[in-house]
């Protein structure tokens, strides 16, 4: 009987692992298909992964786009944009991401992420700094 129940117990704790890290997968493809639309210049896909309180700043694809031309140039153009570490809490997911800018200077942004009522998620914000400079 013993077994069955820490049977079920690790069934239960790896499952749950295991959705988070479905979660965290989804949320990085969020990103990435931003990503993509930046470099395409797809100023309305990569307004519609913003989060709706992101989108009442920004009220429109072209205001969006120029905040993050002139703001997060790094995320905007860069020589590369790789995953780092994930945490998730709930219905948030915070990413970080290592970038090389256009320049070859690396930056660390922080992506946070929320689920919407609709199961997907979208990005709530991003925290850039330049690799190496304290919080």
């Amino acid at each position: 009987m013993r077994i069955a129940a820490l049977l079920v117990c690790l069934i239960v704790a790896f499952s749950s692992v295991s959705a988070r890290a479905d979660d965290v997968a989804t949320a990085q493809g969020v990103i990435r298909a931003q990503e993509q639309a930046f470099g395409r210049g797809d100023a309305a896909a990569a307004y519609s992964y913003a989060a709706p309180a992101v989108r009442e700043l920004f009220p429109a694809p072209d205001i969006f786009m120029s905040m993050v031309q002139n703001g997060y140039a790094p995320v905007y153009r860069h020589k590369s944009f790789e995953f780092g570490d994930s945490k998730s809490e709930g219905s948030r997911i915070a990413q970080h991401v290592h970038i090389i800018d256009a320049n070859g200077e690396a930056w660390e942004a922080l992506y946070t992420l929320e689920q919407q009522a609709d199961g997907s998620y979208k990005i709530t914000g991003c925290s850039l700094l330049k690799a190496g400079q304290a919080v």
